[in-house]
């Protein structure tokens, strides 16, 4: 296995690739110029037919890269499966299909369809009878095709494991490998994992050809990410030190994360008792609720954010304010991945961490990592406690209609800025459209009067149900 080491920085134009030229072209509408650090290092190889292993922290711009490749290496006029992308959750698994769509729309014709878990199996069914050329899915529904005869990766030619460290963690072990023996043996395999354990070592021995290792470096500048420690022991206690740092600190988008299911509910039930804007999400949620909260979280509808680790997978949140560790992570790898979801793209954040005197290891692992001590601070005064929770900005409204009703967001804003009593555009955050339904966020003061010009208007002449989420 060939390496490249932490401190090779490299810092190159999409230009200098041997791309398409279609592919070149809409970089540059897209307004991406230079390559990020992983897909400096991994794209040439990529590009080149190596397998690739890539380690790196969500954000690093690792969609783009093997993105990139597995659309430079496609041939549009057969019309065969030639790749295929494993992600670990729905969400994740959509978010990468939308992206690789991004990329692609250079290059007319390319289908690119997505099978995941909790969705009906019909549509699927349909769209694979009229064929793609890429797959993206979780592995438990891309196995369930391929068993039924309904999925034939006879001609593929790229295999990408896309946080392959988290599929492992939501035992999908047997399913990898049963899809993996579905495909030829001379692909190309690209793996994309934030942390890099044994477990998936022995994978990427067992299934790639003399891999490039390509490590982004994971360490963060204090200067965009403070870190707080406080020893702290009872779950009493972690949750005054939880609402005394929110209501100091009043950050406007924060996440808690937790290492149980069972923790996450109860931490976010506590608090919202306590009156702060927050959700939950976890796996034991249906899969309709865990995407409305995805997406209220990202609107702004919601200040605080309690996850586990393998739930908050697919969470794109450009700007967050705050992490919280309600208890340290397993491993010193999941911890700089949690506190690397703050303080991104230069801008400033702050990671505030629990711990307990049974921490011993962990501190010890996270001490050595850090290059110093890990000295407790104390927490905020009490009199924090007489501050009131900080309250979104936004809330989200449903509306009854989608693509499938030829709804665009255009329409959606028309129909709420329309005559004397609509709203300012700028009181309209973020619209997301799906097939049969679509969301739109407003300003939290302008809840009532939104809902009043859709359910008293016309959006394309047609009127639709909408409703406030809660």
């Amino acid at each position: 296995m060939k390496d490249i080491p932490l401190s090779q920085q490299q810092s190159q134009a999409f230009s200098t690739l041997a791309l398409k030229p279609a592919l070149l072209e809409n970089l540059g509408t897209l307004g991406f110029q230079a390559m990020t650090e992983i897909q400096a290092q991994s794209l040439p190889a990529i590009l080149a037919g190596t397998d690739v292993i890539g380690q790196a922290k969500t954000g690093s711009g690792k969609t783009a890269a093997f993105g990139l490749g597995l659309l430079h290496h496609l041939e549009v006029k057969r019309f065969r499966i030639q790749s295929l992308v494993l992600c670990p959750t729905r969400e994740l698994a959509e978010q990468v299909a939308q992206d690789i769509r991004l990329l692609a729309r250079g290059i007319h014709n390319i289908k690119v369809l997505t099978l995941c878990g909790g969705v009906p199996m019909g549509p699927q069914v349909g769209s694979l009878e009229h064929g793609a050329h890429i797959i993206v899915g979780t592995p438990g529904r891309v196995l369930d095709h391929l068993e039924r005869g309904r999925l034939d990766l006879s001609h593929l030619n790229m295999l990408v494991l896309d946080e392959a460290d988290r599929m492992l963690e939501m035992g999908f072990a047997d399913a990898l490998d049963n899809i993996i023996a579905h495909t030829p043996a001379d692909r190309q395999t690209l793996l994309f994992s934030a942390t890099f354990p044994e477990q998936i070592q022995a994978i990427a021995a067992r299934i790639m050809r003399s891999p490039l290792m390509v490590k982004v470096n994971a360490t963060h500048d204090s200067v965009s990410i403070s870190q707080h420690f406080f020893e702290l022991d009872k779950h009493g206690s972690r949750m005054q030190a939880l609402k005394l740092l929110l209501l100091e600190h009043q950050p406007g988008s924060a996440v808690v994360f937790c290492n149980t299911k069972r923790e996450t509910q109860m931490v976010a039930d506590e608090l919202a008792d306590n009156g702060f804007s927050v959700l939950a999400l976890h796996g034991d949620m249906e899969q309709k609720d865990r995407e409305q909260t995805l997406l209220r979280f990202a609107n702004g509808s919601a200040c605080v954010l309690v996850a586990t680790d393998v739930a908050a997978r697919g969470l794109d949140i450009e700007a967050l304010d705050a992490v919280f560790n309600f208890h340290l992570a397993h491993d010193t790898e999941v911890h700089i991945h949690r506190i690397g979801r703050t303080g991104r793209a230069g801008s400033q954040g702050a990671a505030y961490s629990f711990y307990s005197h049974q921490d011993g290891m962990k501190l010890a692992l996270l001490e050595d990592y850090l290059g110093h001590a890990i000295v407790a601070e104390s927490l905020p005064s009490l009199a924090a406690l007489d501050k009131q929770p900080r309250q979104a900005a936004m809330v989200t409204l449903q509306i009854d209609g989608g693509k499938k009703q030829k709804l665009r967001p255009g329409d959606i804003l028309g129909a709420l800025t329309a005559g004397d009593d609509g709203l300012a555009g700028t009181e309209v955050g973020k619209i997301q459209m799906g097939d049969i339904r679509a969301f739109v966020a407003v300003s939290r003061g302008a809840a009532n009067r939104a809902l009043k010009q859709l359910q008293k208007g016309k959006i394309k002449g047609r009127s639709y149900r909408a409703w406030l989420l809660k």
